[in-house]
């Protein structure tokens, strides 16, 4: 870089740093907003400004181990951690976890992987000051951050306390790439920090080198390391084969899409199979929100919440299920026999299919699916999911799907999952080779 860029840049970096500082009691008012509906925004609040209780010891004085720092921001990032966490640990015996999360299901998720000598915390806000003391106290000896989390400050100030830093399973859409190039002194010199990169797909690191992002591999997406959870699949297989009727789930659904598929599946009465409905909102907040809007549709709701005997939920036979818990995505799609992908109907980008394959269920996509597209496309070309133009059409083509041979339909969904996998391993094994931190 030439001097006078350096020099813009680090003048960008400067005003960064203090539009950070002086944005934090908006910050604060935001996470006392969220904590209204999901409480653990409003825990340990102090942890994002890198200040911490006793409970979380300075690290340097928890004695000898690499220390890890792995930064999942949000549900699905610690799904992928959680896969990469349990292979480090094998690779790197005496390992030390330190995690970090952005949003209340990622923590939550996040408590299941830690072991004693762990610690959890909040992501640092991008703050010079919230930056520095976070790497005080928890002196990690590298960083893995999982997908797209590359924030300037933290970059910076990981380079200065020479911890290098690594993006894993790394995704990023070309509306991503287009925005980070609107400021390009901040996010050229965040990724060209980066100690490495791995990449999900061959298209996602072309963008990441468009950034300088120093780009090592290719070694696929973690998700296809993740095996489903064995009794959640058995359950939702079971009830599935007691059932009278299909049953056609509206998966991971976001604002906008449950009154798009309400207006379509009336609108498309006597013109599509007679099925059973489940919806699953992507976000639990939303979930009181989606069961009033089934109900004023005036349609008979069942919610998973309310019924612990997975017979008694479904027993209704025309009522919409509504599965408003967490952490039961296998059994909803191996109780499915057809998933319309929320997120790809409204122009949000569409969410993760692979889970849904991995339960042998096949998947309609809306027209956006942009911040998954090469796994889509492969979805698509293997026989696992079908594109449609929009909801109405989508109706259309689940019926289609549900007039193949189940059999065939589930194991067209099976083997795409199963063919992509080892990607987790793959990355390991570039870290171990990276650098001196792991000799």
């Amino acid at each position: 870089m030439k001097a006078p860029a350096a020099l813009s840049a680090r003048l960008a970096l400067a005003i960064y740093g203090v539009v950070c500082w002086v944005v934090i009691p908006l910050l604060r008012w935001r996470l006392y907003r969220r904590a209204r509906a999901e409480p653990l925004y409003g825990q340990r609040v102090s942890e994002r400004f890198g200040h911490y209780d006793a409970d979380v010891p300075d690290a340097r004085a928890q004695g000898p181990g690499l220390r890890v720092w792995v930064h999942a921001v949000s549900l699905g990032e610690t799904r992928a951690a959680a896969l990469l966490v349990a292979a480090l640990r094998e690779a790197i015996p005496g390992m030390r976890l330190v995690l970090t999360h952005g949003t209340a299901t990622g923590r939550a998720a996040g408590a299941a992987l830690l072991q004693p000598g762990d610690v959890q915390v909040w992501q640092p806000w991008d703050s010079p000051g919230a930056v520095r003391r976070f790497l005080q106290h928890t002196a990690p000896h590298m960083g893995l951050l999982i997908e797209t989390e590359v924030w300037p400050q933290l970059l910076a100030g990981c380079a200065q306390a020479g911890v290098p830093v690594y993006l894993v399973n790394a995704r990023l859409s070309a509306a991503s790439l287009r925005a980070y190039q609107r400021a390009p002194w901040l996010s050229g010199p965040a990724f060209s920090a980066l100690a490495g990169v791995w990449a999900q797909s061959a298209a996602d690191a072309d963008r990441l080198r468009a950034l300088d992002a120093p780009v090592r591999g290719v070694p696929g997406n973690f998700k296809f390391d993740a095996r489903p959870d064995a009794a959640q699949v058995a359950l939702g297989s079971a009830l599935r084969t007691r059932l009278h009727k299909p049953v056609l789930m509206l998966a991971s659904s976001r604002e906008g899409e449950e009154a798009m598929w309400l207006q379509a599946i009336q609108a498309s009465r006597g013109r599509t199979p007679d099925c059973h409905w489940l919806v699953v909102p992507r976000h639990p907040q939303r979930f009181e929100t989606v069961a009033d809007a089934v109900q004023q549709a005036g349609l008979t709701l069942a919610r998973r919440s309310a019924h612990a005997d997975l017979g008694a939920w479904v027993a209704a036979p025309d009522a919409v299920w509504l599965g408003d818990s967490l952490g039961e995505m296998a059994l909803y799609y191996s109780l499915a026999d057809v998933a319309l992908l929320g997120g790809s109907f409204a122009p949000l980008g569409g969410q993760n299919l692979i889970e849904a394959a991995a339960c042998g269920c096949s998947v309609v996509m809306g027209p956006h699916t942009f911040n998954f597209a090469e796994v889509a496309e492969r979805a698509e070309a293997a026989g696992a999911a079908v594109r449609a133009a929009d909801m109405p059409v989508a109706l259309v083509e689940a019926a289609a799907l549900l007039a193949l041979d189940p059999g065939v339909r589930r194991q067209r969904a099976l083997d795409f999952a199963a063919e992509s996998g080892g990607a987790v391993r793959r990355t390991v094994d570039a870290l171990l080779a990276s650098g001196p931190v792991f000799t």
